[in-house]
């Protein structure tokens, strides 16, 4: 129907309101007829028109000819059109934006980190200028270790357990993960991020980075495959893979690594709690001092400390610190002389017993090297192939460094230029601790082997 025929249909229907074309273009087709209240009407072209049935008093005549009023009309409309666009642009950017911001508000909520966690910020503060470390996902390290199954498990420490893994590029990686119920580890673990993160040695353990995400925390290391010094030389059958020339070698790296520590690296560090369970293995049999969560930096001008709360483990304490809770730099040169001397034998100082003397590792070695017997210390699986000269000096630097006062313990630049030397070493003293007991028993800080950081009785 041609828009006169719609007219035409409209005009003879009583009930027919209004009219216009079902095509919406310019001279469209088609009739669409309006009956009662005019129901579906929408805002479509300004070229589409609607005819409305009215009274003729409800009419008024314009006063100023069609021809200049539809004009005056259309660029009314243009505006108010154009007017209600910029509205609409405006309403929609600002909906998007606060979206974005409800979105982003509520991602930020979901990776809040509990109280008793370490937070990311920690970690980046803690980095030294030159030093990255990745922040690995908690799926990736899961996936890493097989949701950290009990076979992956390399052992356990005051802070929580450890877990072998491999990432997804092959490296093997070994990741120590804070227990949840130990508030005692999250000093810890802060305390070795402060530090581990600055420090960069051949012979200090690797840290490659962490995963904190909800309540977990995790530092991620290099892989040590050959585990522990103590897993060597206390074990009667791992002992005898351990020849002389690389126990020699492991006590010139620990020499070397604590060198470091006290001298040449940008801050002076006391590391407190060196002992075998803390000296890690390379492929190459490499030593790497490990566990900096008991280590307390100095200043430039500053010797030694004090501290109510005595941390370590029993046997590698030194006197001044066990007893008066006074500890420096050669604090870690007593721990270093115990280390040598329970390299060479291969036997702890914590529960040695030899024959029916009452005397301790450090006295038993100190009447064989006062008897020109020092060679007897060393372990019986060695006794065939040594070299007499280097364990000899390795025993005497070793009783050296666990003299009583802290004065006569030389300094850790010293050690390394005596095992450098051929020249006449000093002749120890009477070690510390001489005999079994010498330690009052509240000063136990540990039985077993495992680091303890108070001392409160029960």
């Amino acid at each position: 129907m041609t828009l006169g025929e719609c007219k035409t249909a409209c005009r003879q229907n009583c009930s027919c309101n209004a009219y216009a074309n079902i095509d919406i273009r310019m001279n469209g087709s088609g009739c669409l007829l309006w009956f009662d209240d005019l129901m579906d009407i929408r805002t479509v072209d300004e070229s589409q028109d609607l005819y409305v049935r009215m009274a003729v008093s409800d009419l008024t005549i314009p006063s100023i000819p069609e021809l200049t009023s539809r004009p005056r009309s259309k660029k009314k409309r243009q505006t108010t059109i154009m007017v209600v666009s910029i509205l609409s642009s405006l309403v929609m950017v600002i909906l998007i934006l606060a979206i974005l911001y409800g979105w982003r508000k509520k991602k930020l909520t979901q990776v809040k980190i509990p109280v008793q966690t370490i937070d990311e910020e920690y970690i980046m503060e803690s980095q030294d200028d030159d030093t990255e470390l990745t922040s690995f996902s908690l799926t990736t390290i899961s996936k890493s270790t097989n949701d950290f199954a009990n076979d992956k498990k390399l052992g356990q420490g005051g802070f929580g357990p450890v877990y072998k893994g491999m990432l997804d590029d092959g490296r093997e990686i070994a990741v120590k993960r804070l227990s949840k119920t130990s508030r005692q580890g999250l000093g810890e673990f802060k305390n070795e991020v402060k530090f581990i993160a600055k420090l960069q040695h051949r012979n200090l353990v690797k840290l490659l980075g962490y995963c904190i995400q909800g309540d977990e925390n995790m530092l991620i290391y290099e892989y040590m495959p050959n585990k522990s010094v103590d897993s060597f030389i206390f074990d009667k059958i791992k002992s005898s893979i351990l020849g002389w020339s690389d126990r020699f070698h492991i006590i010139h790296g620990i020499a070397r690594g604590l060198l470091y520590l006290h001298q040449d690296s940008r801050f002076k560090i006391v590391h407190r709690d060196l002992k075998a369970s803390n000296i890690l293995l390379d492929v190459d049999m490499n030593p790497k001092i490990s566990d900096f969560g008991l280590a307390r930096m100095f200043t430039e001008h500053e010797n030694e400390a004090n501290t109510n709360n005595i941390v370590g483990t029993l046997g590698y304490l030194s006197p001044e610190y066990a007893l008066d809770g006074i500890f420096s730099e050669k604090s870690d040169v007593f721990s270093f002389g115990v280390l040598i001397l329970e390299i060479v034998s291969g036997k702890k100082n914590k529960g040695f017993s030899h024959d029916n003397e009452s005397d301790n590792l450090l006295a038993h070695a100190w009447r064989l090297f006062e008897e020109g017997m020092a060679v007897e210390l060393l372990g019986v699986n060695m006794r065939n192939r040594f070299v007499a000269s280097e364990v000899l000096r390795s025993i005497q630097i070793g009783l050296l460094c666990v003299q009583h006062h802290a004065n006569d313990r030389p300094t850790m630049s010293s050690v390394v230029l005596m095992f450098g030397e051929e020249g006449v070493l000093p002749r120890p003293k009477q070690p510390a601790f001489f005999a079994k007991g010498s330690v009052p028993q509240h000063y136990l800080v540990s039985n077993n082997g495992i680091t303890m950081t108070t001392l409160e009785p029960r």
